[in-house]
């Protein structure tokens, strides 16, 4: 333990230099050594420790509402007060937001389509209404531009493209990633902000082909979008906003980890019944027989 290791070399060494050592508080030390050392029986050890290991592997973003529905899954009878109380005295402290600007660039002559969504964020069946938008990441080697495809039903990332320039390739790309997952039917609602890229001859041209109803949030209202948005928010709070990415592979490596291995199959999202995306549509492959 750490504060045990303080103590052990309190003789030889200074506390506050031990402390900074073990990356603990020394007031934290002195309020351990005040009540003495803390007996922790084997359950206790190992639920801290799975907390620990929650944590970490949410990099830093994982509240005590998502740690207590992890922990029951995992079998712990535990409640969020509890949660809240050893994640304060284990310093597991969430990472706070961050704000990031736009990448909209709506100053083009294209057409423009009509806000078709208007805001109905919940449709009741899979490959019904897909959000799409760009976002922005900074590497050492320069700017990298993400596009996504999001079913709105389960909030899974069904398409996804990353490139060092934002142009109607990148987004075209993604679409093709989650038409060749989905197949999705007639009449699908894609819904993207006026960029330049989602309005051009060539996206929209895609659209029409594959019989897809174009919808387009209104002029700089980024609500509009907002589960997109959701999801660009949780990518750089919880995993890129701290990260200095020496290269523009190291950076696709890790946003294919959080897509792939994080997002759609570990994070629980409290619009699902904190459930994660594959999970949810799991749920629903049950009620229904499919797969």
């Amino acid at each position: 333990m750490k504060y045990r290791f303080v103590r052990d070399h309190a003789a030889r060494y200074p506390v506050t230099i031990l402390c900074r050592v073990m990356g603990v508080q020394r007031s934290g030390y002195y309020g351990w050594k005040a009540r003495g050392a803390e007996v922790v029986c084997a359950t206790e050890l190992r639920l801290r420790q799975r907390m620990k290991a929650l944590f970490a592997a949410s990099r830093q973003s994982l509240g005590s509402r998502g740690m207590v529905h992890k922990l029951r899954e995992e079998g712990f009878k535990i409640g969020r007060y509890r949660v809240r109380k050893l994640m304060k005295s284990m310093n597991l402290v969430v990472k706070a937001k961050r704000r990031f600007k736009a990448t909209t660039d709506s100053k083009h002559r294209y057409p423009v389509a009509d806000n078709i969504l208007n805001r109905q964020f919940a449709p009741e069946a899979p490959n019904r209404i897909w959000g799409t938008d760009i976002t922005y990441l900074w590497t050492q080697e320069g700017w990298l531009y993400l596009a996504v495809v999001i079913d709105l039903y389960s909030r899974r990332v069904v398409g996804w493209a990353i490139d060092k320039r934002m142009t109607t390739a990148l987004v075209t790309r993604a679409l093709l990633m989650a038409m060749n997952l989905r197949r999705p039917p007639k009449g699908l609602i894609h819904h993207s902000d006026r960029g330049s890229q989602y309005a051009s001859h060539c996206y929209q041209k895609l659209l029409k082909q594959h019989e897809m109803v174009c919808s387009m949030s209104r002029k700089g209202n980024c609500w509009d979008n907002a589960p997109v948005e959701r999801f660009f928010s949780s990518l750089k709070r919880e995993w890129t906003g701290d990260r200095l990415y020496r290269t523009r592979q190291e950076a696709i490596a890790d946003v294919r980890e959080y897509i792939s291995v994080y997002y759609n199959s570990v994070r629980l999202h409290s619009t699902l019944g904190y459930r994660t995306p594959l999970d949810f549509e799991k749920g629903l492959n049950k009620v229904s027989g499919i797969g």
